[in-house]
């Protein structure tokens, strides 16, 4: 299988020089990602709506590549407030509820102050 690289089309990309995702050796990488609404290149104020589009942006990404949250098998959260863990893990818990990936949250700063979190993910190719 040969390295392939996947784009959303943000201007992030570019300008930072990396890829949403990144598919190799039978596995897909997908890169931290915030909860921007790329149509309309904005930021939600509260954390739930900021998760959902973050994962939406995941999601979009992972099809790209042939997976699904399915199969996800590690994810990596970073919050910059701990009160909005509850926020996040109710849309965390919507979609892995089921699946339960490995998981790690890291409350940290992040890039900008609009941003209340990340999320990476790591998903095996279906065989």
């Amino acid at each position: 299988m040969t390295r392939r690289l996947i784009s959303t089309g943000s201007p992030f990309e570019k300008v930072a020089g990396y890829s949403r995702a990144v598919v190799d050796g039978g596995f897909v990488f997908v890169s931290g990602t915030t909860g921007y609404d790329y149509a309309s290149m904005s930021m939600p104020e509260d954390a739930e709506t900021q998760a959902r589009n973050a994962f939406a942006t995941i999601e979009k990404a992972l099809a790209e590549a042939g997976a699904t949250f399915e199969d996800v098998v590690q994810t990596r959260y970073y919050l910059v407030d701990p009160a909005d863990a509850d926020a996040l893990f109710r849309v965390t818990g919507s979609i892995f509820g089921e699946i339960r990936p490995a998981n790690t949250l890291i409350v940290c700063a992040l890039l900008k102050p609009e941003m209340k979190l990340e999320v990476e993910v790591l998903a095996k190719l279906p065989a």
